[in-house]
């Protein structure tokens, strides 16, 4: 079973319906040009699992952002995840302000989900009024969306995890057997995450439930900057300022903030990029 993947499972017994994410490979290229300190860095990682569970949860074709913004120290946090698992993340922080939990690292912060699967993209709001994501996550689905839920997420600067339960709507289900499962989904930490994790690791966790595991599906990091997206903002942002740019520099770099991709753009290419979408009219009019 590939490391990073995540695992839909259900119970034979108990109308509750189960995903797993396990994240290690792609979750180090998404670091690999960040330095966050522990905090932000569990918190981002948080929000990642948070993401492609939700992903995994919903039935679309296209991309779902998830999205922290407002707060003093962590200014803006921002996951993307694709109906192909394909994932990727940022966050900026405010230099010199210091947070010591996830409570003060997000006070007064706005946060919400986006599903973009058409014409008309759907936002959540998700209020942060827990003492970590996965408390607000579980407001939000009860109160929002109506699903009792419950999530888990864990996170270092190697692994993230995360497990997210929901009931079956329509069907009820004994208030012992969810305080339950409620137990055991808290118990998980990283270290339960530190090698293959998924079918072993639902068995091992629900060791006395009837749990149907199915299909993994493989989570990648994949940062969908290209060259010609890159262009279309240069376009946008004008001739005159391209080349002013160009003349300070001696040269335009554009640096993508989510993989680290470095493009560089010369006085040749400032000129393709002004000229080449210029139709020439005929020398003489008629």
């Amino acid at each position: 079973m590939a490391a990073d993947s995540v695992t839909p499972f259900g119970f034979e017994s108990l109308p509750v319906r189960g995903t797993l994410i396990h994240m290690a490979r792609s979750w180090r290229r998404m670091l690999r040009d960040h330095d966050y300190d522990a905090l932000v860095t569990e918190t981002l990682g948080h929000a990642t699992a948070a993401t492609g569970l939700i992903a995994q949860s919903l039935k679309f074709d296209g991309s779902i952002t998830f999205q922290i913004q407002g707060a003093s120290r962590l200014q803006m946090l921002v996951v993307q995840c694709t109906s192909d698992m394909e994932m990727r993340g940022l966050a900026t922080v405010e230099p010199g302000v210091t947070a010591s939990d996830f409570r003060e690292l997000t006070a007064e912060a706005r946060c919400a989900v986006t599903v973009d699967a058409g014409e008309r993209p759907y936002q959540g709001i998700v209020g942060i009024d827990g003492d970590s994501l996965a408390a607000s996550l579980e407001h939000y689905f009860a109160r929002s969306v109506q699903v009792p839920s419950h999530v888990a997420l864990v996170a270092n600067d190697e692994v993230v995890g995360g497990i997210l339960l929901q009931q079956v709507p329509g069907v009820s289900i004994d208030p012992d057997d969810w305080r339950r499962l409620d137990f055991l989904v808290q118990t998980l930490s990283t270290a339960d995450f530190a090698g293959e994790a998924g079918i072993e690791l639902i068995g091992k966790l629900f060791a006395e439930d009837d749990v149907r595991v199915y299909e993994p599906r493989p989570v990648v990091f994949r940062c969908s900057c290209s060259d010609q997206k890159v262009e279309d903002v240069l376009r946008m942002l004008g001739e005159r300022e391209a080349r002013a740019a160009l003349a300070e520099q001696d040269g335009i770099e554009v640096v993508c903030e989510y993989c680290g991709e470095r493009r560089h753009y010369d006085a040749v290419d400032v000129e393709r990029l002004f000229t080449e979408n210029v139709v020439i009219g005929p020398d003489s009019v008629q």
